[in-house]
């Protein structure tokens, strides 16, 4: 790990381009990072690289000026098709038109770190790895300044503390000012193309998630579902893939007409629905992480000992329940509702 030399602020600075290009969760706990630039530095102009998934997410942040859609997912499938690199060189050529006066990878992994080094402009990056979040030592033979940062780190501390240092601008203090810089009103028009008719109130349930070891039981959602609905709420279940949407169904008919599952929303549509909510409850997945960002009631499930790591810290809206060994209970969660005057 380098020692850190003496801080100077990059008062020049001008164009800066974010490299986040995925998950969902981890584009999400990166957004503060824009606000926090503006802060220090309201001229600069800020670009997002992101993969192409999340780029309709990413231009409903305020202050991100140009977002760049990085395509490796949808490559990886077919990367011997001359489609696939006649993409890559386009891609490329974008990336070389621009002179950056600093590059700044957040998430420290080899396809990110050497997509970073394309761009044009002095590339910093992490110095080490945090308990829990994927970093891949190669990557520091492409920076050329590597900020450390302490191993037990919040996700969102640690992106604003790399950037802060790239910066050369005071360490950010933790949930200080902390703004996602969502637009919502952009959100509430894309949502509003689905013309769902959402009745009001109604609580959103994030029952999907890629780990089933990240999963609550069926039971304990229908348990909670049929509670709400006796109190007057109506229950929306989004979904993203066939698997989901089965499971949104299947959960959809213990409610009978209080329960919406509505067609397979954008993302921005997404960000509309948790704002209009009068609560979103859901396990430790990108969906439930936006409506944290949002700071609206929330109720975040966790079956590991990870909610200091990505749970919502920022709003008394935000709840995490549960643990390793212990995973959030019924009659938690209802009492956490129940704070919410929901139940």
């Amino acid at each position: 790990m380098p020692v850190a030399g003496p801080r100077r602020r990059f008062f020049s600075v001008q164009k800066i381009l974010i490299v986040r290009v995925s998950s969902l969760g981890d584009v999400v706990h990166n957004m503060p990072v824009i606000a926090d630039i503006r802060r220090h530095h309201p001229d600069a102009q800020i670009d997002w690289l992101v993969e192409e998934g999340f780029v309709g997410l990413v231009k409903l942040v305020d202050g991100v000026r140009n977002v760049l859609p990085f395509s490796l997912r949808r490559w990886r499938k077919a990367p011997l098709a001359a489609s696939t690199w006649r993409e890559i060189r386009a891609f490329r050529r974008q990336l070389a038109a621009e002179r950056y006066d600093l590059v700044i990878d957040c998430q420290g992994l080899i396809k990110t770190a050497w997509v970073a080094s394309w761009a044009r402009g002095p590339l910093v990056g992490l110095g080490n790895r945090t308990d829990g979040a994927g970093y891949e030592w190669p990557v520091r033979f492409f920076y050329g300044k590597r900020v450390p940062i302490a191993p037990r780190t919040h996700v969102v501390e640690r992106s604003r503390q790399l950037v802060a240092a790239a910066l050369g601008d005071p360490a950010p203090t933790p949930g200080d000012d902390l703004d996602f810089g969502l637009d919502t009103r952009e959100a509430a028009r894309a949502l509003s193309a689905f013309d769902l008719n959402l009745p009001v109130p109604y609580v959103v349930f994030v029952h999907a998630t890629s780990r089933t070891d990240k999963q609550w039981p069926d039971a304990a959602w229908i348990e909670l579902g049929q509670s709400l609905v006796r109190r007057g709420a109506s229950l929306v279940l989004p979904w993203g893939s066939d698997a989901e949407r089965e499971t949104s169904e299947r959960l959809a008919k213990e409610f009978g007409a209080a329960a919406i599952v509505p067609p397979r929303l954008s993302l921005p549509a997404v960000v509309g629905l948790v704002d209009g909510a009068a609560a979103t409850v859901g396990v430790d997945t990108g969906l439930v992480h936006i409506a944290a960002a949002l700071k609206k009631p929330t109720v975040e499930l966790y079956n590991f000992s990870t909610s200091w790591r990505t749970g919502g810290y920022w709003s008394p809206n935000v709840v995490n329940l549960g643990t390793a060994g212990q995973p959030p209970s019924i009659s938690q969660v209802k009492s956490a509702l129940s704070g919410f005057g929901l139940l």
